[in-house]
């Protein structure tokens, strides 16, 4: 089969699309022929290493694991001897391990069936951006119906789904975003849209009972002039790949500190891959309060170039990997 393998850190180019032995499922797993497939930070950090200390789990001078991708949905061709809830010919979609490849193994119980009104495409795009939503706001957030939340980077493949995920919730939804997603934001259920080209929302007299920022290019101090004295700070990733490597983990350690001498809460969000939540998402894209953006889409031998694009910055949504470009 063919698959998108690195043997190196570095820029996109290491990244190489090769025939590689096809996989075999465990007793637990499921081997899945992946229809679409979804790029996210989450990539490009493991295939330049960084943050440093992310080489602890991934590998000191070079990746432990060559393959690469997590987002994906796709079709069950087997199943595991073990495995009860699933059967060949069922759509799934899941963050897996080494997603951008033809066939996939994993394990049961962190894949979901997909709803059947939305594409291959949708679905892939909806597992690690719409865990990271849902867990940040529900679990870190505790995000209630009627309170006010500021989704600072409403447009991005994160983003769009807080703002969808805070409506369903019942919240006050105020995005921010660049001009041009202005409609875009709007449209997914932002009762409030700021462009932050033309205002300045920590300047402004409003507060916020819950704070998201999946930028990371303000002063911590600016979010706290704008949350509420017993509101919640939830910071998510932030910077490019120019970013200095230890300024992720400088800024999560003051904000551990400052959160010691606050009645604000600040914290931070890692999702947890879960077949719950994924199953509370499908639900979610069954109803349609929840509508995946997609960006662009590109094939499989295309993944350097959609690397370079969402290392860019500028993704509305999400960027996919898919039929019938998938080779």
């Amino acid at each position: 089969m063919k698959a998108i393998v690195y043997r190196e850190y570095g820029s996109a180019d290491v990244l190489k699309l090769e025939e590689v032995p096809q996989p075999t499922p465990a007793d637990n797993e499921v081997l899945i022929k992946i229809r679409a497939a979804a790029v996210n930070p989450l990539d490009w950090h493991l295939m330049r290493g960084v943050p440093w200390p992310l080489r602890f789990f991934s590998g000191l001078r070079k990746p432990k694991r060559t393959s690469l991708g997590a987002d994906m949905a796709g079709d069950v061709v087997t199943v595991g001897a073990a495995v009860a809830n699933l059967k060949p010919g069922d759509g799934v979609f899941g963050a897996v391990d080494g997603a951008f490849a033809e066939y996939v193994c994993a394990p049961a119980s962190i894949v979901a069936l997909k709803p059947l009104n939305v594409t291959y495409e949708q679905a892939a795009a909806v597992p690690i951006g719409g865990l990271t939503a849902l867990q940040a706001l529900r679990d870190k957030g505790n995000l209630q119906a009627g309170q006010n939340v500021l989704i600072n980077g409403a447009s991005g493949g994160v983003g769009t789904f807080a703002v969808q995920i805070s409506k369903w919730m019942g919240a006050k939804v105020t995005g921010v975003c660049s001009t041009r997603n202005v409609d875009l934001v709007r449209g997914i259920g932002a009762g409030r849209v700021i462009d932050y080209t033309r205002e300045d929302f920590t300047a402004s007299g409003e507060r916020y009972d819950v704070i998201f920022d999946l930028v990371g290019n303000r002063p911590l101090a600016d979010f706290r002039r704008v949350l509420n004295p017993k509101g919640v700070f939830i910071a998510c990733g932030g910077g490019g790949p120019e970013t200095p490597a230890g300024d992720a983990l400088a800024g999560m350690i003051k904000q551990l500190v400052q959160g010691w001498f606050t009645k604000q809460r600040l914290v931070g969000i890692l999702a947890k891959r879960d077949k719950g939540d994924l199953e509370i998402l499908s639900q979610l894209m069954t109803s349609g309060d929840v509508i995946p953006v997609i960006d662009r889409y590109y094939g499989l031998s295309e993944l350097p170039e959609a690397i370079r694009y969402l290392e860019a910055g500028h993704a509305r949504g999400k960027v996919v990997i898919a039929t019938p470009k998938f080779s």
